[in-house]
């Protein structure tokens, strides 16, 4: 079997680099890229979160130019993770994100982020019943962007009509709601009877989803259509303490958990990849074969980045390069 670093679909920052800073550098974005292939990450999509317009506008188009001007960016930023601001504006379903900026979907707006991305925007995470009409998502797919479904309370039926106008993805399955929901009817349920139609994607860090429930959704799934992501934010490869999510305070403990001060709430990931492979590994009893299927495979297919061998189209990407 061909090896290749990891590839990881919602990485918000890294090894102290918030990609969402008002005050990124290119300098810094190379510092998290020369960390992330030092833990053995090949490519990532670089996220950006729920701000105001102009404030996502802004940082879309910086992280773009940061891959026009160095190599490096280059190979490991595959591209950008659009999420937000088309979410549930719903306590539990928003998750962190500011609720002041949450904005129902819009061609107007999709269009300004998806010109200020410079055409690097390659997935786009939004609450499809929060999209009237599935003008966005239909507008994304026709434009070759992967739309993922999360922070939603979709129905079934909206999520299979999502579906039908190019809906093809659901971001971190298990977060981004409420902790108490109905028994029967909700919006994990709804997302894995879809699991034919829908890539799942996971943090498997054992907080966002205690591993038990990730055994039982990757047994209802089967490797082939689960992704493994980390939704690291710049804690992630880092000691404990203090760390910023754009706009938001974030404190990580010892157990690793990336949270809201003072409060239960969390607000992005701080384990590495590596370290969630090796949870599948210990704590879900997967098998290496799996785990790359997960963290290397599916991503690269959900986002139509194999080869014709059905390889990753990872050529001349090497995980420990730093030069």
């Amino acid at each position: 079997m061909k090896t290749t670093g990891y590839v990881d679909l919602q990485v918000n920052g890294y090894a102290g680099v918030d990609f969402n800073a008002e005050s990124l550098s290119l300098e810094d974005i190379r510092q998290a890229c020369v960390a992330l292939r030092r833990d053995g990450v090949a490519m990532i999509l670089a996220t950006v979160i729920t701000d105001e317009v102009d404030v996502m506008a802004t940082r879309l188009r910086r992280l773009a130019q940061a891959r026009a001007s160095d190599p490096l960016v280059a190979a490991v930023i595959g591209g950008l993770h659009l999420e937000g601001p088309f979410i549930n504006p719903a306590d539990g379903y928003r998750g962190a994100h500011p609720a002041t900026a949450v904005r129902p979907a819009s061609i107007e707006i999709a269009a300004r982020l998806h010109e200020a991305g410079e055409g690097l925007i390659r997935l786009v995470t939004l609450a499809p019943e929060c999209d009237p009409g599935l003008h966005v998502t239909r507008y994304f797919a026709e434009a070759g962007v992967r739309v993922a479904a999360g922070h939603t309370d979709a129905s079934l039926e909206i999520l299979c009509a999502a579906c039908d106008a190019g809906l093809s993805l659901f971001t971190h399955l298990g977060n981004g709601c409420p902790p108490v929901l109905p028994r029967h009817d909700n919006i994990i349920q709804r997302a894995l009877a879809l699991r034919d139609r829908l890539w799942c994607c996971f943090i498997a860090d054992g907080a966002h989803v205690p591993f038990f429930a990730l055994r039982n959704y990757l047994d209802l799934t089967g490797s082939a259509r689960a992704i493994i992501v980390t939704d690291a934010m710049a804690a992630a490869g880092m000691p404990p303490g203090r760390f910023r999510l754009g706009r938001i305070k974030v404190e990580v403990g010892e157990d690793r958990v990336a949270r809201l001060p003072g409060n239960l709430q969390l607000a992005g990931a701080a384990v590495p990849m590596a370290l969630a492979a090796a949870n599948l590994a210990r704590e879900v009893g997967l098998t290496a074969e799996q785990i790359h299927r997960l963290t290397v495979v599916n991503p690269c297919a959900a986002l139509a980045l194999l080869d014709d061998a059905g390889l990753p189209k990872t050529k001349g990407v090497r995980s420990h390069d730093t030069t």
